[in-house]
């Protein structure tokens, strides 16, 4: 018999900010350790494989479901000692966030607003206006699946680079992620580094606090749709769907070029660009989609391309998984045709 809190046929497009996808051959929600081991245990007797869920912000779900066991982690419980803060994987990160800034504690402000769960951020190195995930994880304790134990895992081990770390790519089915340890700085000054961010705090006489960035950032995120809210239909989506692509210099200078040739900047424009790691640009994806001719609202079926934040691929309702797919498809060919550059989504894909 399976354990009792193992369900079958479960919906989980109700998991998924997107709200999108077919059931779960096999369900677990796993509030203690021990049942992540159970539920792994379940799973190898079968054998079906194993997807491990979060906040669900972050992924697409096939419209025919996961034909295997979805875990979703609702480990609980936060410990804030002197600038530390060890969290289990299940709490929310937005919370989190907000009591960090609340004791004054700097480092993830500019973080404030991401969906999701504790989990999520060193898997995908959240990052955003400025700040990413890594730069203040001291270290993830993780369950390895191949050897069935817990280990405590580095910020030097977990390979962190642009929104990617060893969890995402090379070992993207070995950790389930328990808990995250970050060290934050007491009483330091806010990120302001984003035009964004400045522009929204622009014409003050003193230095913003923490709490005030926080706020900041969350109305930006708000006026973009990229904030849960209810009533919002462009809350919808599985956030940014398309990473910005990030490039050497030498490819910066021939995308330049190549837009410069097709009018659609000055030749005495230049290209949007941000810093990356030494000797690459990041390069804006949104502002790449715009101008391969996809302005905001755009559609196929039921899927669209949010009113207000073009990065955003949204679920107008009802929309379907193929919906999406055949809308990102139908981007990343255009942007490439027109400027030699290739998106890559975000969003992990289950079950396709």
């Amino acid at each position: 018999m399976p354990p009792r809190f193992i369900l079958e046929n479960q919906r989980l497009a109700p998991y998924t900010t997107l709200g999108i996808g077919g059931p779960a051959r096999f369900w677990a929600e796993v509030s203690s350790e021990e049942q992540v081991l159970e539920a792994l245990e379940f799973a190898d007797a079968r054998p079906a494989p194993v997807f491990i869920l979060g906040g669900g912000s972050n992924i697409l779900v096939s419209d025919a479901g996961f034909a295997g066991l979805v875990v979703r982690i609702a480990l609980r419980g936060a410990r804030f000692e002197e600038g530390v803060v060890t969290a289990a994987a299940g709490e929310d990160w937005d919370s989190l966030v907000a009591r960090s800034v609340e004791r004054n504690w700097a480092g993830v402000e500019c973080l404030s607003g991401i969906p999701g769960t504790v989990g999520g951020t060193p898997i995908q190195n959240v990052g955003a206006y400025g700040q990413e995930a890594s730069e203040v994880i001291d270290s993830v304790r993780a369950l390895d699946r191949t050897t069935r134990r817990i280990v405590t895992l580095a910020r030097g081990d977990c390979g962190f680079t642009y929104r990617r770390s060893i969890f995402n790519s090379s070992a993207p089915e070995r950790y389930v992620v328990l808990s995250v340890r970050y060290v934050l700085r007491v009483g330091g000054e806010p990120r302001i580094e984003y035009p964004d961010v400045k522009r929204a705090l622009a014409g003050r006489t003193s230095r913003p606090t923490l709490p005030e960035v926080r706020a900041a950032v969350r109305a930006i995120r708000a006026s973009k749709s990229m904030l849960l809210q209810p009533g919002d239909p462009d809350a919808a989506s599985a956030g940014s769907f398309f990473k910005n692509p990030v490039v050497t210099e030498a490819e910066f200078l021939e995308i330049e070029e190549v837009a410069r040739r097709a009018g659609v900047i000055e030749r005495d424009q230049g290209l949007p660009r941000f810093p990356a790691h030494p000797g690459s640009v990041k390069v804006p994806a949104a502002w790449l989609i715009e101008r391969a001719g996809f302005s905001k609202g755009y559609a196929r079926g039921r899927a669209a391309v949010s009113a207000h934040h073009t990065l955003a691929l949204v679920n107008r309702g009802g929309a379907t998984a193929e919906e999406v797919l055949t809308l990102a498809r139908e981007i990343e060919e255009t942007v490439s045709a027109r400027f030699g550059v290739m998106l890559r989504p975000e969003p992990v894909f289950v079950g396709f």
